[in-house]
This record gives structure tokens, sequence and C-alpha cells, in this order.
């Protein structure tokens, strides 16, 4: 490099724009902790983040979006997909981290809004593709225990995820019942002993 050329901009992996997105979105998730998607605004989130609504609209253009975007982020940070290399500890692992996320006030709150319907066209097709892409991912459990032979090939993927889940949203929504520690694992072994069934 002579004298006269100017040293070549270093730009940090992610930079600005990768920070103010996860601002943005730590800021949806806290407004929706504590005080619903009902009264989640764009203004509200951007003044929390610290930065102008402008900012949030150029990236997100609607609230609902945000808010997608926000849940998604949160709940693949929360609830991570795990390959054990066995089906039943890939859904014991998944079970016991959605029942830690829910036991968190941003989980709680996610399980509440979700259980409430929505005349909002928009936000209910927001919450559509929250649970479908929930759904793909964690998919993969069913899908690698098929190909291992652990699952029947026509085992419904949704329906055995949704036996697994359901009971620990029941519990966090209605607190009728505490999650016990144990609880994931008797889940996944109730789910696998009436998937196997159907194989023999």
């Amino acid at each position: 490099m002579t004298e006269e050329e100017p040293e070549p901009i270093r730009r940090r992996p992610g930079g600005r724009a990768a920070r103010v997105r996860q601002a943005v979105l730590a800021a949806a998730m806290d407004v929706l902790a504590e005080e619903g998607i009902a009264r989640l605004t764009i203004a509200e989130v951007a003044a929390r983040a610290g930065v102008n609504e402008t900012t949030v609209y150029r990236r997100w253009g609607s609230r609902e979006k945000l808010v997608l975007d926000a849940m998604l982020a949160g709940s693949d940070e929360g609830i991570p997909v795990p390959d054990t290399g066995a089906v039943r500890t890939d859904l014991a692992a998944f079970a016991r981290a959605l029942a830690e996320y829910l036991a968190t006030p941003t989980g709680r709150s996610v399980a509440r809004e979700a259980s409430l319907s929505s005349e909002d066209p928009d936000l209910a097709a927001a919450w559509q593709t929250f649970w479908q892409s929930r759904l793909d991912q964690a998919g993969a459990i069913i899908s690698r225990a098929v190909e291992r032979g652990e699952l029947p090939a026509d085992t419904n993927t949704a329906l055995a995820l949704e036996l697994l889940c359901s009971p620990l949203q029941t519990r966090t929504l209605l607190g009728h019942h505490p999650v016990e520690p144990d609880l994931p694992e008797r889940l996944t072994d109730l789910v696998l002993n009436g998937l196997k069934e159907r194989k023999k």
C-alpha cells in the first residue's frame, strides 16, 4: 500500500445493523412480556431500543412482522432443536428447553398471547407463521427418528409434537399443576410408547 492510498475500511462482522436488530428484537420481547401484544407499539419498542421509529419501519415494515421476527429469534435461542442421535434424548431435551422457556416472563407471555384469538388478520397470520416455523424446525427430530428406524414411517409429526408440548403449555397457562422436573422425560416416554406401539 502506498502513502497516497487510503487504508481499506475494515468492517466488523455484524456491525451496527446487527446491533440495532438485536436491540430492537430484545426491546420488542420486553414490551411483549410486560404489556402484551395489544399494547405493543413501534414507538414504544423504538424508544426502548434507542433507535428512531423510521429505522424500525424501514427494516420490518409493520408491527406484526416485528413481533414475528422477535418471537422467532427468542424461541430459536430459548428452545433449540437438539440432535443427540436418539429420538428419546432429542424429545426430552426439547421438552426440557420448552419447560424452561415457559418458566420465564417472556415464555409465559408468548404462550399466553398465542392462546388468544386475534381479529387482526395480519397478526393472526404472523402467529400462524410462527407456529408453522417452530413445527418445521422441531419436526426434524421426528424425521431423523423415522430415518433411523426408531419411529414408524407414517408418524404424524405435528401430532407427536403437540402431544409432547401441550401439557407443558397448559400447565404454564392455567397454573393448576406445577411442571415437575421430570415431567419432560415422562411426557417423552408416554409419546414414544404410543408411537412405537403402532410400529409392532
